[in-house]
């Protein structure tokens, strides 16, 4: 029996030691674990701090857009105010407009059954209209014609009158005998002598080319001022009567050279 009691205390002893070495791997898995969730756990503290701190910059900036959320809020409904007072407006100007429209329409309608014949009448009117106007045009141009024409005799009758005053006074200051002497000298007949001296002389040849430059221009004017917009009656009643007023001086002119030559 006592052999049989220590081969069991030494059987129970053994496994006791296999326990006990069992379980100081497990104390050993146990410590490394520990120890590496403490290192965990502080990584976790650090990382919580961490986060704390962000937490409150997010805390902050929540504050802060929450501000900025009521700010827009309040203004998104004053402007949804104006919106929908906007929209009751553009629903009662449609409505108004849709009312203009009806009447327009029957306004139209109404017009439309007139409208050819006032067409009709209309264009009648403006071909006569037009066929006036160019007959207004034919006559101005032929009385601006006509009256720079009338201008230009005048001018040349000036002249002669004048060439034939001062012949007339230089036959008097100079005897027949006189006149028919500078004519043989000359080796030409008395009446080629007068024609002599009626010649032009340069200065008065620059007279009659700068007075038919002033007509050419006249003219030219008259003419613009026909192909030009309206309104234009005051212009060329202007420019017509400038003209009869320098025909009126001519005839003045011309009258008073013939009564000292007569």
């Amino acid at each position: 029996m006592k052999r049989h009691l220590i081969e069991d205390l030494k059987s129970r002893l053994k496994a006791n030691q296999e326990n006990e070495k069992t379980s100081n791997e497990t104390l050993e898995s146990l410590e490394r674990k520990v120890k590496a969730l403490a290192e965990d756990c502080l990584n976790k503290k650090t990382s919580i701090d961490s986060l704390k701190q962000r937490l409150n910059v997010a805390t902050k900036e929540k504050s802060q857009y929450e501000q900025m959320y009521h700010k827009a809020k309040d203004e998104l409904e004053k402007k949804d105010l104006k919106l929908t007072n906007l929209e009751s407006k553009m629903i009662e100007t449609e409505c108004a407009m849709t009312e203009l429209e009806t009447a327009a329409s029957q306004q139209l309608h109404g017009l439309a059954k007139q409208s050819e014949q006032a067409l009709e009448t209309v264009q009648k009117k403006l071909l006569l209209t037009n066929d006036k106007v160019e007959e207004f045009m034919a006559f101005v141009k032929a009385l601006t014609r006509e009256l720079q024409h009338s201008v230009q005799e005048l001018r040349t009758k000036i002249k002669q009158a004048k060439k034939t005053g001062e012949v007339r006074a230089c036959k008097k200051g100079l005897s027949q005998e006189s006149v028919q002497l500078a004519a043989s000298i000359l080796n030409v007949s008395t009446t080629d002598l007068e024609e002599i001296l009626e010649v032009e002389d340069d200065e008065e040849t620059a007279k009659t080319k700068m007075e038919f430059e002033k007509d050419k221009e006249w003219l030219q004017y008259i003419q613009k001022l026909l192909e030009a917009q309206f309104p234009f009656a005051s212009y060329l009643m202007d420019a017509i009567l400038e003209k009869l007023n320098e025909k009126k001086k001519l005839v003045e002119e011309y009258s008073s050279l013939m009564k000292h030559t007569v």
